[in-house]
C-alpha cells in the first residue's frame, strides 16, 4: 500500500478520488468499503468517492462530476468559466462534456451534454480535463453579460486572433451565430462604435434635445443635452483603450464636470445588453437638471 501517494491523490483533488486511483495506490475494494463503512469515506458517484475530513466544495463536486463522467469527460461552459477565473461563481450544477459516441449513465445534479472536441480546445488545469481558455471565453460569451466576460478576457489573458481561430473550429455549435457577432463587435469595437448605438436607443426611446458631437469648452462630447447641460460620453471594448486615452478621458469629464456638466458614461456592452436602463438614467438626469438650469 502507498499510503503517501494516496493522501497525494486526495490532497490535490479537494478530497475527491477514484477507484482506480485507490487500487492503483494498493487498496483492495474490501478496504475501499471499509473506510465507506467507516464514515471515512463517502461515495459520491459509482466509482468516485470523497475524503470526509475535507470540506465539500464546488471544486470537489466538478472534480467528482467530471471523473464520473468517464473518460475524455472535461467541464465545460460555466463550470469551466469558473474554473479558470473568468466568473466568480459556478453553477448550481456542474457542467461536464463527454464524446458524442458515448452515453454516460444520468448523474444526479450534474448537466452532461455529447459534443466532440478539438483535441486543442482541450486542456488540463490544476489536475482536472476543462475546455482550453480561448473556448472557455467563447462559451462564457453566450451567457448573460458574457460580452464584458470576452472583454475582461481579450484585456488579460486572450487575443481576439486566439477567439477568432477557435470560433471558426467550432462554427457549428448552438450559439455560434451570436458569438459571431461579438467577435465582430469585438474587432470593431471602438467608440464609433458605441457612439452609433447609443444614438440608435436615444431614437428609438424618443428623446428630444439631444445632439450629436456637441462641441462643449473644445471637447466634443458623443451626445449632448446641451440646454440642461447633460452630456453622454460613451467607450467602446476595453481591450482597444489604452492608458493615455484613459488618462485623457478622465482629464476631460473633471474639466466639464467643474463647468457645471452632468456627466454620464457608459460602455459598449451596458448600452447593447442594457438599453433600458440606459436611457432610464438619461431621463433621471435630465430631470434632476430641470430647474436648476438658467
Amino acid at each position: 500500500m502507498h499510503n503517501s501517494d494516496l493522501a497525494q491523490y486526495i490532497a490535490t483533488q479537494d478530497g475527491v478520488i477514484t477507484r482506480d486511483q485507490v487500487l492503483e495506490c494498493g487498496l483492495s475494494d474490501d478496504q475501499i468499503y471499509a473506510r465507506t463503512m467507516s464514515g471515512a469515506w463517502r461515495r459520491l458517484f459509482d466509482g468516485i468517492y470523497f475524503d470526509t475530513s475535507h470540506r465539500m466544495s464546488h471544486e470537489a463536486r466538478l472534480r467528482a462530476a467530471v471523473f464520473a463522467s468517464g473518460k475524455d469527460a472535461v467541464a465545460w461552459g460555466a463550470s469551466a468559466g469558473w474554473w479558470h477565473g473568468l466568473l466568480d461563481l459556478p453553477p448550481a450544477r456542474p457542467q461536464v462534456t463527454i464524446p458524442a459516441i458515448r452515453r454516460v449513465r444520468r448523474l444526479q445534479q450534474v448537466s452532461v451534454r455529447r459534443r466532440d472536441l478539438d483535441p486543442n480546445d482541450v486542456a488540463e488545469v490544476r489536475g482536472l480535463a476543462i475546455t482550453a481558455l480561448p473556448l472557455t471565453v467563447l462559451d462564457a460569451a453566450g451567457l448573460p453579460q458574457g460580452s464584458v466576460v470576452m472583454d475582461q478576457a481579450l484585456q488579460k489573458s486572450v487575443t481576439l486572433e486566439q477567439l477568432v481561430e477557435v470560433h471558426a473550429r467550432n462554427g457549428k455549435r448552438v450559439g455560434a451565430t451570436h458569438i459571431g457577432r461579438l467577435l465582430a463587435a469585438a474587432a470593431d469595437g471602438s467608440r464609433s462604435a458605441a457612439e452609433k448605438l447609443l444614438h440608435r436607443i436615444f431614437r428609438r426611446a424618443g428623446l428630444r434635445g439631444w445632439k450629436a458631437q456637441a462641441t462643449v469648452l473644445g471637447y466634443a462630447l458623443d451626445a449632448a443635452f446641451v440646454s440642461e447641460r447633460v452630456g453622454i460620453e460613451v467607450d467602446g471594448w476595453r481591450f482597444h483603450k489604452d492608458a493615455k486615452r484613459n488618462s485623457n478621458d478622465l482629464a476631460r469629464q473633471n474639466t466639464l464636470v467643474n463647468a457645471g456638466w452632468h456627466m454620464l458614461r457608459f460602455d459598449w456592452h451596458r448600452l447593447a445588453n442594457d438599453p433600458e436602463n440606459v436611457v432610464r438614467e438619461v431621463r433621471a438626469a435630465l430631470a434632476l437638471r430641470v430647474g436648476k438650469i438658467s
